[in-house]
């Protein structure tokens, strides 16, 4: 199944997790083979759409049986990397860096936080399910001394442009960035920024624009009377 020449869209990749999510609630089930339109109605996405998506990667399917849910489950665990394991570190213990320590499902996926750092002295030195808070001033020491795969940034967004730039010279090549700002880092990095607010404000648009539909159908419905 190797794909190193087609580039693939962003669109697929961002459905991925979503497929794999799904497969894994049909495993739970004892469901072993589903077809395209019946996982097209479970998701929400037409049978075209993911016969697309998948033909990407080798199709998976068979002509008249569908999809071996254990079978496409496993190869797209395959494909976004989930088959192994990753160490992480958080840099900021606040309420954010504190929450994501204390999601257990990220073990579940193979990622392991092996640490957290911080400036505070209230936190540092403190254990948070387990994993200990380290002074930032140790970080680097950590990183060069362990293998850390990916970082996640919950710092003040003053701060996370420096955190980032040291944290890519002493070799992460991964960072999950919840500090509000798109941080800019040598190109062999990889950085999946994640503005919470973002999402909100998306949410607000589209219930104000149900709002509106509702508004515009209330008013004609009375002009028709």
């Amino acid at each position: 199944m190797e794909n190193n020449e087609k580039k693939i869209s962003t669109a697929v990749i961002n459905r991925l997790p979503r497929y794999y999510r799904y497969l894994g609630d049909l495993l739970e089930s004892d469901i072993t083979r589903i077809s395209s339109k019946e996982l097209s109605e479970k998701m929400n996405i037409t049978a075209s759409q993911i016969r697309q998506d998948l033909n990407n990667f080798g199709g998976f399917g068979q002509q008249g049986y569908g999809y071996n849910v254990e079978y496409l489950y496993n190869e797209i665990k395959k494909i976004l990397g989930l088959d192994k394991e990753y160490n992480l570190i958080v840099v900021g213990g606040g309420n954010i860096g504190q929450a994501l320590v204390n999601y257990t499902s990220f073990e579940k996926r193979g990622f392991v936080i092996k640490a957290v750092f911080d400036v505070n002295p209230r936190l540092i030195g403190m254990t948070i399910r387990g994993v200990e808070v380290y002074d930032v001033d140790y970080m680097e020491e950590f990183v060069k001394n362990n293998d850390v795969d990916v970082a996640i940034l919950t710092v003040p967004r003053s701060q996370a442009s420096k955190v980032a730039n040291d944290l890519a010279s002493w070799g992460v090549k991964g960072m999950w960035n919840f500090s509000h700002v798109d941080i800019q880092v040598p190109d062999d990095v990889v950085v999946e920024n994640v503005h919470l607010t973002d999402s909100l404000m998306t949410l607000f648009y589209k219930l104000n624009e149900l709002y509106e539909n509702e508004d515009f159908k209330s008013e004609t419905s009375d002009d028709e009377e």
